[in-house]
């Protein structure tokens, strides 16, 4: 089969089985670092994905991405026609009403503050809040009725005060209190434990869902009178973009807020830690990738009779630059490709492997750990590494096309 005669050389001299052994050697370690390099990339990217992905769906999907609230934590009154007037915004999935209050909450001689979320069951899309409690439910019924005064708590608060399904505790919300002589009198109730979820996140420890109107009736808030409006998106990342035009519909005193100031510290640190890892993954690419260099650099020691034999015959400087540099290249993109392919296999086997080697994944779920693969990052890896590839050949690409053939042959 025809092939560019530089191609032809390159290749020719990569696969090369005579010269020094020590050359081999240190191809070979560039290759083998590069493979690894590349698929330890692939495999840490996808885990940290998946990681931040399940971070995304545990948290995000039961806490408000997005909120509509009155600046001084007074309630909404028309909220139907507010929702009506405002504007659409990109990746939104619903807009429902809530009522919201921070509290605490009291079992037999233990306290904890909670954050309570007040939601409608009956309304126009609420699954949107039902769907993740359904979907983590570990304990009990997601059975949520006005006037039944039953709760929804994350697991970890239910450990903390040791309390089940069926279980009495007394809510004491910090708003709704009354003035008396003796002082203020904080509005409190006594609720039932209806059900618990585990959602495997800081959220477990403070989330207590029950029904909207019980919990305005424990604020003392006018009928019809909501905290604010709460907003779904098709990607939660999507609420961040979308606060701008909202708090540009919206008069004072109504303020939008999303997630970013209560989750913001939480996400931000699991995006350092990803870039921290890459960067550290990246460094044994890079190392492998200017072990070229110097593999390279031996090859056009060892083949300096050649390389002026061919010059003396017509090869010019540019295709002798062309020669190393393919040559190199051969390396990257066969480390790439091996780098590629074993990266994914144990990316989608991931879970598989560790068991069979014994390592206890219980901390990471039933499921294992999560595997989220993202072809435009394993494109980047790829191309990286290949321009990592192609750098570490110009320095010696260089130095072979300024060889001069007489001074190559002078002692052959």
């Amino acid at each position: 089969m025809y092939q560019p005669f530089t191609l032809f050389l390159a290749l020719r001299y990569g696969r090369a089985r005579h010269g020094q052994g020590f050359t081999r050697f240190i191809q070979r370690v560039s290759l083998v670092g590069i493979v690894l390099g590349v698929a330890a990339l692939i495999i840490v990217g996808s885990v940290m994905n998946g990681f931040e992905n399940e971070l995304k769906q545990r948290i995000l999907s039961v806490v408000p991405q997005l909120e509509i609230r009155h600046e001084q934590g007074k309630g909404i009154e028309n909220w139907q026609q507010l929702a009506a007037q405002l504007p659409e915004v990109t990746g939104q999935q619903a807009v429902v009403a809530e009522v919201s209050s921070a509290g605490v909450l009291q079992s037999a001689g233990k306290l904890q503050a909670v954050s309570v979320q007040g939601i409608f069951p009956e309304q126009a899309h609420s699954e949107v809040q039902l769907a993740p409690l359904q979907e983590h439910l570990r304990a009990g019924q997601i059975d949520l009725r006005a006037g039944d005064f039953h709760v929804v708590l994350g697991a970890s608060l239910a450990q903390q005060l040791d309390v089940w399904p069926g279980q009495q505790l007394r809510l004491i919300a910090a708003g709704g209190g009354i003035y008396t002589p003796l002082g203020l009198l904080p509005a409190q109730r006594l609720v039932t434990v209806r059900a618990v979820v585990q959602l495997q996140s800081e959220a477990d420890q403070h989330l207590v869902v029950m029904h909207g109107s019980d919990l305005a009736r424990i604020l003392r808030m006018a009928p019809q009178q909501v905290s604010g409006l709460r907003y779904y998106f098709n990607d939660p990342f999507q609420a961040l973009p979308a606060v701008a035009p909202l708090q540009a519909a919206v008069a004072e005193p109504l303020v939008v807020e999303s997630w970013r100031q209560q989750f913001g510290h939480l996400f931000d640190a699991v995006r350092m830690e990803k870039h921290m890892i890459n960067l550290m993954l990246s460094l044994i690419v890079a190392v492998a990738a200017f072990n070229i260099v110097s593999s390279l650099m031996m090859v056009v020691q060892d083949k300096r009779a050649d390389v002026a034999i061919l010059q003396t015959m017509g090869l010019s400087a540019a295709r002798v630059r062309r020669v190393v540099v393919l040559q190199g290249l051969a390396t990257g993109v066969l480390g790439s490709c091996l780098g590629l392919a074993l990266g994914l296999l144990i990316s989608f086997f991931v879970n598989p492997i560790m068991t069979t080697l014994g390592i206890d994944l219980s901390f990471a779920g039933p499921q294992g750990l999560p595997v989220l693969i993202e072809p435009l990052q394993v494109a980047v890896i790829v191309l990286v590494a290949l321009a990592l590839t192609f750098l570490a050949t110009l320095f010696p690409a260089w130095q072979a096309s300024r060889m001069l053939p007489a001074h190559a042959l002078r002692y052959e």
